[in-house]
């Protein structure tokens, strides 16, 4: 009576995504809910390290929407294959984790229309920021002379890996920063080139060429940190 019933957290999943059947055996919101409800404050930081159909973070943020609380969640869902008869694959569901993450907009947009009337609802925060586990950004440089051949030294010009964005070298900064990676992130385009202001001046990045422009623009600002990729024209 108190915290529901699989039977009931399945009918909360299916109106969620258009009456589909795409979780099994997810959790019941309010089971969680009262766990979070009895052993958290408005500030706390809570992680779900098999956070499969999402509930953990559906009841984070509908407490967060009745206590004004700021709670955080940190969600880890492997991309597990979906099993290829499902109703989730012909929708277009690759994985589990992608399911995840609808539910969790769908839930986050649910909450707000609930929630309509109730004062300060506006600043209730549903977004949430996806990262992937990877290897570094940055190639491997150290090799001895006898390894090395003369056609491989323009290839060496360059340390970052090929196939990496902005986006990519911006949050390894950041954790080689010690920097939490929930900050927000602005991104400007300063004397047409792309720079990352995060936390404000806290850290600014531009991983393209640089220019002086860029430099004198950016110095405006005095940020506590100025990353580069060592790109200078």
């Amino acid at each position: 009576n108190e915290v529901g019933h699989n039977q009931e957290s399945k009918r909360e999943v299916k109106k969620l995504f258009d009456e589909k059947p795409y979780f099994d055996f997810p959790k019941p919101v309010r089971f969680i809910y009262r766990s979070l409800f009895i052993s958290t404050s408005k500030n706390d930081i809570v992680l779900d390290f098999f956070s499969g159909s999402a509930t953990t973070e559906h009841a984070v943020m509908q407490l967060n929407a009745e206590d004004s609380g700021n709670r955080k969640f940190i969600m880890v869902q492997l991309p597990e294959i979906i099993d290829e008869k499902s109703e989730a694959l012909k929708a277009g569901y690759k994985n589990i984790a992608e399911i995840s993450k609808d539910r969790i907009r769908r839930a986050g947009k649910q909450i707000l229309e609930n929630n309509a009337n109730k004062e300060g609802i506006e600043n209730l925060d549903i977004g949430f920021r996806v990262l992937k586990i990877d290897s570094s950004n940055m190639k491997d440089v150290y090799y001895t002379p006898d390894a090395i051949k003369q056609a491989d030294m323009l290839d060496l010009a360059d340390h970052i890996k090929s196939d990496r964005t902005s986006e990519d070298l911006l949050f390894q900064v950041m954790l080689d920063w010690g920097l939490e990676l929930s900050l927000p992130i602005e991104r400007k385009t300063v004397a047409g080139k792309e720079v990352f202001y995060v936390a404000g001046n806290s850290l600014v990045a531009c991983f393209e060429e640089l220019t002086f422009d860029v430099v004198d623009e950016v110095a405006k600002d005095y940020p506590l940190r100025f990353v580069l990729a060592e790109k200078f024209i």
